[in-house]
């Protein structure tokens, strides 16, 4: 893998950043909830030779600070300007999954001179979901951890692709492998999305966007709609035969509508 790690420190808190280099426009990628800056490895790969391509590991994950005291909406989207900032990064588009595609857009309407476009995979504008913070507890707490081997891991975890990356983002110690965040440091990244939606701040993107989302979607069909409905210019795709993590299960074709996306922006 031709990357490079990058650090970066805001106010104390370290962020670890895969640095694949290139010399074409900025593409920021954004993991989910629990996830890693691994994740994106492949879809990075096939997009550094035409564009420059930085994947975060967010605070709270993989190799960035494991318990950072502020996990608020507004921490999340000052890392991401702090990347941008110090790696030089002029007018990135953002592309993130899930939560960090949740980062993504609210980085994107309070900054719109900054970003120049936006494309959520599997993230909307959402809320309030009062239950999801236990819940996400709840399947965090049913991880046997730790896990015997990465392969075990991988079959816990779905198997296949979306398996094989989950466990990618474990580390290994003397007793097994283990994920590399804090269980209620996740829970509380989502304290605010429990609380209220962002439709205003969705009506505050200015930049074009695209909407990617999985046949088996995490994304309620009204949700989507409304967003469309607001924004009727954002353009919006649904890639067959996927469930929330896309990107893992069809890097490939991500690749291409990413590419279609991005050519489109002059």
């Amino acid at each position: 893998m031709a990357w490079s790690e990058r650090v970066v420190e805001r106010d104390g808190v370290r962020l670890v950043c895969r640095d694949w280099g290139g010399s074409g426009p900025p593409v920021v990628l954004q993991h989910g909830l629990a996830g890693h800056a691994g994740e994106w490895d492949t879809l990075a790969q096939r997009l550094s030779p035409r564009y420059r391509v930085v994947a975060l590991d967010q605070r709270g994950h993989g190799g960035s600070e494991r318990h950072p005291k502020d996990v608020s909406r507004a921490a999340y989207v000052a890392d991401v300007l702090a990347v941008v900032e110090r790696l030089a990064l002029e007018r990135p588009v953002l592309v993130g999954q899930s939560l960090g595609g949740h980062t993504a857009m609210l980085t994107a309407a309070a900054h719109p001179g900054r970003v120049r476009g936006l494309v959520l995979v599997e993230a909307g504008a959402g809320g309030p979901s009062p239950d999801t913070p236990a819940a996400v507890g709840a399947w965090l707490d049913s991880w046997p951890t730790p896990f015997p081997s990465r392969e075990a891991a991988a079959a816990f975890l779905g198997g296949g692709a979306v398996g094989a990356g989950w466990a990618a983002g474990l580390e290994e110690r003397e007793d097994g492998w283990w994920p590399r965040f804090d269980r209620d440091v996740m829970v509380g990244s989502l304290a605010e999305n429990a609380r209220r939606s962002f439709w205003p701040e969705w009506e505050r993107v200015t930049c074009p966007a695209l909407l990617v989302l999985a046949r088996s979607s995490f994304l309620p069909e009204r949700e989507a709609d409304e967003m469309l409905r607001r924004r009727p210019a954002t353009r919006a795709l649904c890639i067959p035969g996927t469930h929330h993590d896309l990107h893992l299960e069809q890097p490939g074709v991500l690749h291409s509508v990413l590419l279609d996306f991005l050519g489109g922006l002059g």
